[in-house]
């Protein structure tokens, strides 16, 4: 048996946002959430322009070349970034998040890359754990001790991200994994994250199987909690196949 990534994405706008500014894709190898920042229309393109760079890893790649690929990925959506922004002075600020995950051909491992606030989370045997670590102000505080991770929740600085993809140098975090059968990994924007409690995403992830109603059913949740701004899911589950 090989183990195979299967994965389903969703997005919306929210109730109260004018528009949606967040991307993702959700690929047999690849899924991705990107969430743009800088205004609307350079939110849109910027988060637009990092998944079309990431897109074309969605194939099969060695184990030993995962990270490498998700580095040569990010480096090509931050020169296009610099160069949109080049071309049109009123994109300046324009950026966005990403958090990606890279399935290897032989399903023995996966690479992550993030940067920014978009999360990664690895639901496995009952047991949810926030994978990526945020690059924001307010996680900064609770890593100097200056408040505490419930406070951050609701601290009036919490969307101020200290580092996104913006056409500069960039500092991602990387990190490998071996994958179990069983596995679902869920990738999000803030919009989710923010209004919705880790206990509850668990709840919803070990409660749908179904890969799309766990998605939908997680959107629903961050409207009902008002939806004050985009949200996107992305749900991938980690399964064994019978070779071909």
């Amino acid at each position: 048996m090989t183990l195979k990534l299967r994965s389903v994405g969703a997005s919306d706008r929210g109730l109260i946002r004018s528009g949606n500014q967040d991307a993702l894709h959700a690929g047999s190898w690849l899924v991705a959430v990107a969430d743009g920042m800088g205004g609307m229309a350079a939110g849109d393109l910027a988060s637009r322009i990092t998944i079309d760079a990431m897109a074309p890893l969605d194939l099969e790649t060695p184990e030993d070349a995962l990270v490498a690929a998700l580095q040569g990925g990010i480096e090509v959506a931050t020169t296009r970034i610099r160069r949109a922004v080049e071309e049109d002075p009123e994109r300046q600020g324009m950026g966005t998040t990403l958090t990606a995950l890279l399935f290897a051909r032989t399903g023995s491992c996966l690479a992550l890359a993030h940067v920014g606030d978009s999360r990664a989370y690895l639901y496995r045997e009952g047991v949810l754990k926030q994978v990526t670590r945020d690059d924001t102000f307010v996680q900064m505080l609770v890593d100097q001790g200056v408040i505490t991770a419930e406070q951050a929740s609701s601290h009036p600085r919490r969307a101020v991200v200290t580092q996104a993809l913006q056409g500069d140098e960039v500092s991602p975090a990387y990190a490998t994994m071996v994958p179990w059968a069983g596995d679902r990994w869920l990738l999000c924007s803030d919009g989710l994250s923010n209004v919705v409690r880790a206990d509850t995403l668990a709840e919803v992830l070990g409660g749908y199987p179904d890969r799309e109603a766990c998605a939908a059913k997680l959107i629903d949740l961050a409207l009902r909690a008002g939806g004050p701004d985009n949200v996107t899911v992305l749900i991938a589950d980690v399964v064994e196949e019978e070779p071909a």
